[in-house]
């Protein structure tokens, strides 16, 4: 028996030898693709897939040029052309200055002694606007020379307003944010931060002119230079230049909270309850006791704090820190002492994942770098840059855009939903397509490893590049596999796209620096067992006396304003702070506020438990409040004529009933026009004026198996009317009768409407559900109608399109004079006052309705939440003055304008919720059922008029006896 189980072990020994053999080299092949893509030309282009106009490739075609030597100043005063632009003699304390305006162009000759590549450098002071960065694009001898050059921007400094306050509950309220401007310099470079290093442009020898053409806000300049490019000493350079030091038993604490200067008024000091370890602590309120956080995540952003050292001597630095928000990621800050990075490298000091607060000292291959500082007042500033992730995101960019134009090459021979018994013979047809495929498949390995490399670790993201990649080369062993997986190859390309943005991301929490002597030890900071199992313990405890849906002051007094939002708790915590830092101490009327769901409002209107103002409520909820006699009519009051000015009467409509006004408007949205223009110029197309246009259009666009995006009333998981009202109001015609009391369907307006919006669907075959967002990056719908607010998500989520689209003015009806009407339908959102026996509190309410509506507050507030949520999360105020102060550019802004005054309200009516049920069951019943369009909308007219009936008998209202007949 002893001998059988030898021969056994033997065996299984023989066997986990050969097994971890093949399984190292399994996960060797897993995990490092280099053999994949060792020898290939990866920087190999495929015609007509490569992108042009890329800053790569004006560094490639000017590789062997070289840097010049002698920087240039230009002479401001030598103009060439001048629009909006002027000089002064005196400002902010500097002679000769040129302020250009937000619709400005200058141009300069500059005499070139040598050839070479040059840096470009301004002098700038933010000129007073809307608060937002200044942008600029740039020319070279009349044109733009790359992809970037023409969005270059100016960033305004900010700083807090005052000190920290705190409430009545114990909790901090942080400082309002304001400009601090001065003079700062800037080098031009790429704001999406994939270039670290700034430009380098080429000038030839000789006369060049340049030019700056404004994009947006008005910009002061001092200088502008063509600057030879100045390396950055190592630190070996650095530390070889003697200097004497005697600084003993030295150790400065800077709060990261009390920062002096930034670049975005949302990089404010926040708080972190979640670590013991964070200071000052505490378990249940809120303490002011880190800057940075998730709002400190844009390439380009820096914080700037002031300190001050004894004596002139070499101080080691720390940052405590922590990057918590992405597992296998690294956030890179860029160290600058007094506006310079003293060494290399300090460029990218590098923050890997941690759950704790980790302390990392300034160090060079490990060891402490000792930084010299002269006794007296110093800055440190910490900026946001990619470091060799930037490459990486760069290379990503241009795969998502290479990867797309092959979708669309595809898509044109297949189809969206191509023929599964069809043989497409893919690899003939198409062979640059199999062949761009190859190689971006190992371009996509390549990327993996990269980025392994450089975070240490494999991340989600890298899984998901690393499916496609696999993906790739399964098309091009078998391509006959393409067409069946085509939809799963577009949804891991918007995948990829998501990935660049998720990586591009750098957030960062900084709870202090420590500036220390040498000869001074680094403090501890991490947290032990015991204080994290106190810090556990005490957070459960404290969840059940404190009250978390309350935010800011709470009031117990009898004459306080109950608000109620509807929103999230960003929005809750950022209107209660404005309310105590700007309008209780203004108008001393005391406001509480509360964070709800939507569902609970009118049972608690009905128990009386309800608050005295709701915030952000959808357009259909004041008339049906008003409908029960439970909401204040807003015309009571004086001054509401001059109040309600601030908003285009398409605002409130939805809010008017009998003769009344019950809500007063927060928001507004409408839909304009979106178009790919690389596509349309591919396509020979131009911008459709009408709907005839659009029509057209539709031939060219279907024959290359792409589509038109129009927003329908038959999706499944939700419907769009703005379309159909739209067409609708462009016929002249109205929805409802001038009394309220019946629907209009009927008339011939409205029938022919009807029938145009329906044939898009029967005659045109346009897709009733789809993905724009995805879509739309990808070129299957290069043009569609949406809402203006998906311009900030396609700038967000699809930066491989940057340039490459833009919006227009809603196609329109044209008229018998040759004009076009292009009224279009707006939606709003409001806030109201429910019914009111106090006196008091109906004043005080409406001070706080006229505060929250007016410019500066929405303006605030649409700053605020931007920088919360990001620019995708844009505010549409319907104040006119506030939105003419969002960060939009001059020709985005006049096209937004524009299209705003075509817009139309829908009025809300006793049993309006049949209206738009009825008419989706019309346009389904037409599509789908191919039921005559005219027929359809009589019956369902009829049956939406007996509903409106039967509600206005049940409200008391009066009958309209000509509908009844």
């Amino acid at each position: 028996m002893k001998a059988k189980y030898k021969n056994w072990l033997w065996f299984a020994g023989i066997v986990a030898v050969f097994g971890c053999y093949f399984g190292y080299n399994a996960m060797q092949e897993v995990d490092n693709f280099s053999f994949k893509y060792e020898g290939v030309d990866l920087d190999a282009e495929v015609s007509s897939i490569d992108r042009e106009g890329t800053y790569s490739d004006y560094q490639v075609s000017h590789a062997s040029t070289p840097h010049a030597l002698k920087s240039i100043e230009v002479d401001l005063t030598d103009v060439n052309k001048t629009e909006g632009a002027s000089f002064h003699k005196n400002y902010e304390g500097e002679s000769n200055v040129l302020i250009t305006e937000p619709q400005s162009y200058v141009e300069w000759d500059v005499d070139v002694k040598e050839e070479g590549l040059y840096q470009v450098e301004v002098e700038y002071y933010p000129a007073p606007g809307k608060g937002t960065d200044i942008e600029r694009a740039f020319y070279i001898n009349g044109e733009i020379p790359f992809n970037g050059s023409d969005k270059i921007l100016f960033t305004r400094l900010w700083g807090d307003a005052g000190a920290v306050k705190s409430d009545n509950q114990g909790n901090e309220i942080r400082p309002s944010q304001i400009e601090l401007p001065e003079w700062n310099t800037l080098a031009f470079k790429d704001y999406m931060g994939y270039e670290v290093d700034p430009y380098e442009f080429y000038f030839e020898k000789g006369k060049n002119t340049i030019a700056l053409e404004g994009v947006g806000e008005p910009l002061a300049i001092k200088s502008i230079t063509l600057k030879a490019v100045e390396k950055i000493p190592t630190y070996a350079e650095y530390s070889s230049v003697a200097r004497s030091s005697s600084i003993e038993d030295f150790e400065l604490t800077i709060p990261g909270e009390k920062a002096s200067l930034t670049t975005s008024p949302s990089l404010y000091a926040t708080y972190d309850r979640s670590s013991p370890g964070t200071e000052p602590y505490s378990i249940s309120k809120i303490k002011l006791n880190m800057g940075g956080g998730y709002a400190f995540r844009i390439a380009g952003q820096w914080i700037e704090w002031d300190f001050e050292v004894p004596q002139d001597g070499y101080y080691y630095i720390d940052l405590k820190g922590r990057q918590n928000y992405q597992r296998g990621f690294v956030s890179n800050r860029s160290i600058y002492i007094d506006d310079k990075i003293p060494f290399q490298e300090l460029s990218a000091i590098p923050f890997q994942y941690s759950n704790d607060w980790v302390l990392t000292t300034f160090s060079v291959d490990g060891e402490p770098a000792p930084i010299y500082l002269e006794a007296g007042k110093h800055s440190i500033k910490t900026q946001i840059t990619l470091g060799d992730l930037g490459e990486i995101l760069g290379d990503l960019e241009d795969s998502v855009y290479r990867l797309n134009a092959m979708y669309r090459k595809i898509l044109v021979l297949t189809g969206s939903v191509p023929d599964a018994y069809r043989d497409y013979n893919i690899d003939k047809v198409y062979p640059d397509v199999i062949e761009g495929m190859a190689l971006e498949s190992k371009r996509l390995y390549k990327i993996v490893d990269d980025l392994t490399a450089y975070a240490g670790e494999k991340s989600s993201q890298s899984a998901i590049i690393e499916t496609l990649a696999r993906q790739l080369e399964e098309f091009v062993e078998s391509p006959d596999e393409i067409p069946g997986s085509l939809s799963n190859f577009n949804s891991n390309v918007s995948a990829l796209g998501t990935t660049i943005l998720t990586l591009s991301e750098s957030p960062l929490d900084i709870d202090e620096f420590v500036v220390r002597s040498t000869d001074v030890k680094p403090k501890k900071v991490s947290s032990g067992i015991f204080s994290n199992t106190f810090h556990e313990v005490g957070s459960f405890v404290a969840s059940f006396f404190t009250d978390y849906n309350s935010v800011g002051n709470v009031y117990e007094d009898q004459e306080v304003v109950d608000i109620w939002l509807l929103t999230g708790r960003d929005q809750s915590t950022v209107i209660k702070n404005m309310i105590d830092d700007t309008f209780t101490p203004e108008t001393g009327i005391k406001v509480n506020v509360k964070l709800v769901e939507g569902g609970t409002l009118m049972k608690a209107v009905i128990s009386g438990a309800g608050p005295d103002l709701v915030l952000s409520i959808g357009q259909g909820e004041p008339v049906n409040y008003a409908l029960r006699n439970a909401v204040e009519d807003l015309t009571q009051f004086e001054d509401f004529e001059e109040i309600f000015s601030r908003f285009y009467p398409s605002a409130y409509e939805p809010f008017k009933f009998e003769g009344g006004v019950y809500a007063i408007p927060d928001t507004q949205s409408y839909d304009v026009l979106f178009f790919r223009t690389d596509i349309m110029n591919e396509l020979g197309l131009d911008v459709p004026n009408t709907w005839q246009d659009l029509i057209d259009m539709l031939p060219v666009i279907q024959q290359n198996n792409m589509g038109v995006a129009i927003p329908s009333l038959m999706g499944t998981t939700g419907t769009d009317p703005s379309m159909f009202l739209g067409m609708l109001y462009q016929q002249g015609a109205d929805l409802y009768s001038e009394e309220r009391d019946r629907i209009l369907l009927d008339s011939p307006e409205s029938v022919y409407a009807f029938e145009t919006y329906t044939k898009f669907f029967t005659h045109y075959k346009l897709p009733s559900e789809y993905n724009f967002l995805n879509r739309f990056r990808s070129g299957e719908m290069p043009i569609g109608v949406q809402g203006y607010g998906m311009y900030n998500s396609l700038a967000v989520f699809a930066p491989e399109i940057r340039g490459l689209w833009d919006f227009a003015l809603m196609p329109g009806t044209e008229r018998e004079d040759g004009t076009i009407d292009r009224t279009a339908y707006g939606g709003s959102s409001g806030s109201m006052m429910l019914k009111q026996d106090n006196a008091v509190i109906k004043e005080q309410g409406w001070e706080f309705l006229k505060w929250w509506t007016d410019a500066p507050t929405q303006v605030r507030f649409g700053r605020e939440m931007e920088s919360i949520l990001g620019p995708s999360a844009r505010y549409a105020t319907a104040n006119i003055e506030g939105f003419q102060q969002l960060p939009w550019t001059n020709e985005q802004q006049e096209i937004l304008l524009e299209q705003w005054k075509w817009v139309e309200g829908t009025p809300q009516i006793a049993g309006g919720y049949y209206t738009f049920r009825h008419i989706t069951n019309a346009v389904r019943n037409v599509v789908n059922n191919n039921n005559d369009p005219r027929e359809t909308l009589l019956d369902y007219t009829k049956l939406i008029n007996e509903e409106i009936e039967k509600k206005r008998l049940e409200f008391g209202l009066e009958i309209n006896k000509e509908g009844e007949e």
